[in-house]
């Protein structure tokens, strides 16, 4: 299976540019030509939150003009940028997302790899944090369905990076996320947004990244002092492949027109010169 990862659109009410110079209405509409192009087909894309700058649901509905021209289905979550009755209206026609009132998550069971995803917001706060109720819900849903090959979703990351200014509202109960899936090792990766950043990390067997971002990424200053900014960085999404033994491994597909491909041999078969 081929899944793409889209998150933090910080799309604005009537298409207007973000923090003075960053078109995220273009560049989400350069991302989606991007994965339907995508070859092999992208099969399902996840959106991992921040849909929105201001949470209105105008922001949302312009949102959903760009995201509705994707040719493979895709599915949603919220972050601590979007207003959880806003972005339940906005996709209220989701079929997924049917019985979502105090949290919103969900299983997805249309493909290959089954598809949680996992609502990690706390309303009107930036960093996330998971209840009691919430780890359960995730831990019995889990138990639903124990050799299915699992790609768990959500807004905030359970790890630091070393930008000192995301890091303070990353998941701060993170350590009780992982210690739940050390039970369930059908879980083969977290896929997380937040820190407009691609990042990796394993803890304790748990496979973790974050998503870089197809227009503005924060700025990688890894100074505990650094100030809060961002980076007009080459604008990426990631992909995931899933093979059929269930073997997960991800890349960077950066979005732009970039000299190649070129042959690494002749017709002849010799190592061009």
């Amino acid at each position: 299976m081929i899944l793409a990862q889209l998150t933090d659109t910080h799309i604005r009410s009537g298409r207007q540019v973000a923090y003075g110079r960053v078109d995220t209405c273009s560049m989400l509409e350069n991302a989606v030509a991007h994965i339907n192009n995508f070859r092999p087909n992208v099969e399902a894309v996840i959106v991992t939150g921040d849909i929105t700058d201001r949470g209105e649901l105008e922001a949302f509905h312009v949102f959903r003009e760009i995201i509705n021209e994707l040719v493979p289905p895709w599915y949603v979550v919220p972050g601590n940028h979007d207003s959880r009755e806003n972005f339940l209206e906005a996709f209220k026609d989701c079929h997924y997302l049917k019985n979502n009132f105090d949290f919103i998550h969900y299983s997805v069971d249309d493909h290959p790899v089954r598809l949680i995803g996992f609502d990690t917001t706390v309303e009107n706060k930036p960093y996330g944090f998971l209840t009691e109720e919430r780890l359960l819900w995730l831990d019995n849903c889990l138990a639903e369905k124990t050799q299915e090959t699992t790609i768990l979703f959500q807004h905030h990351p359970p790890f630091c990076t070393g930008i000192n200014h995301m890091d303070v509202q990353n998941l701060i109960n993170g350590k009780e996320l992982i210690q739940l899936l050390t039970s369930h090792r059908q879980v083969r990766h977290v896929a997380c947004g937040h820190v407009h950043r691609a990042s990796e990390a394993c803890i304790d067997g748990v496979g973790i990244s974050i998503a870089p971002n197809a227009a503005h990424s924060t700025t990688l200053d890894l100074d505990p002092s650094g100030p809060s900014s961002f980076s007009m960085d080459p604008p990426a999404i990631r992909i995931f492949r899933v093979d059929a033994e269930g073997y997960l491994t991800s890349h960077l597909s950066y979005l732009g027109n970039f000299d190649g491909p070129h042959p690494y041999f002749n017709p002849d078969g010799k190592l061009v010169g």
